[in-house]
């Protein structure tokens, strides 16, 4: 069979979320590089640096005005309709439901809160009571804008609970779960 006549190879979209601290950037990262897949992870941090203020600012602005999420998940969207990537983000099992996989990254609001101070400094207490309002804001967000209860993720394909695990480790059980899928992955 020439070049020309083969059939399309299979086309590989994987979503993965979790909260804040759970690795869901991290992990993204790494199954992609994994897979030779293209990652897209647009967030507000892209947002904040497109326009040149700071992420804090970009978030404040979010709180009051629903067009920022609205354009990260289209942009999103966009991007993954092309296939052959890995979707990181808060909503990414949500909003992608034909994707191949759907990982949903669970850890404990207290290990989540010491990964945050860990990566960006400041104290213990006070990182874990904005880690539990962050969440709290992202929920009650979400439920508004889109129906989307960040706390209900059982229909997820894989749910990796990273208390203990490393980002290698889970990027590994993700890698191998879409080997065990037998699905093949058209270059990108």
């Amino acid at each position: 069979m020439s070049e020309h006549t083969r059939p399309p190879r299979a086309r590989l979209t994987i979503a993965i979320s979790g909260k804040s601290g759970c690795g869901n950037s991290t992990v993204s990262r790494l199954v992609a590089e994994r897979l030779g897949l293209r990652l897209i992870n647009y967030t507000f941090h892209t947002i904040a640096e497109e326009r040149g203020v700071s992420f804090e600012e970009v978030c404040r602005l979010a709180e009051k005005d629903d067009s920022y999420d609205r354009l990260v998940d289209r942009r999103q969207l966009r991007l993954a309709s092309e296939g052959n990537c890995v979707l990181g983000s808060r909503l990414a099992i949500w909003l992608i439901e034909d994707a191949d996989l759907r990982v949903y990254l669970h850890a404990d609001l207290a290990v989540r809160a010491e990964r945050i101070r860990a990566r960006e400094g400041g104290e213990y207490s006070e990182v874990l009571a904005a880690t539990e309002k962050r969440d709290l804001r992202d929920r009650a967000r979400y439920l508004r804008l889109y129906d989307i209860d960040i706390d209900r993720f059982e229909f997820a394909d894989m749910i990796i609970y990273a208390n203990e695990l490393s980002q290698f480790d889970v990027a590994e059980r993700i890698v191998r779960r879409v080997a065990a899928l037998g699905r093949p992955i058209s270059p990108c």
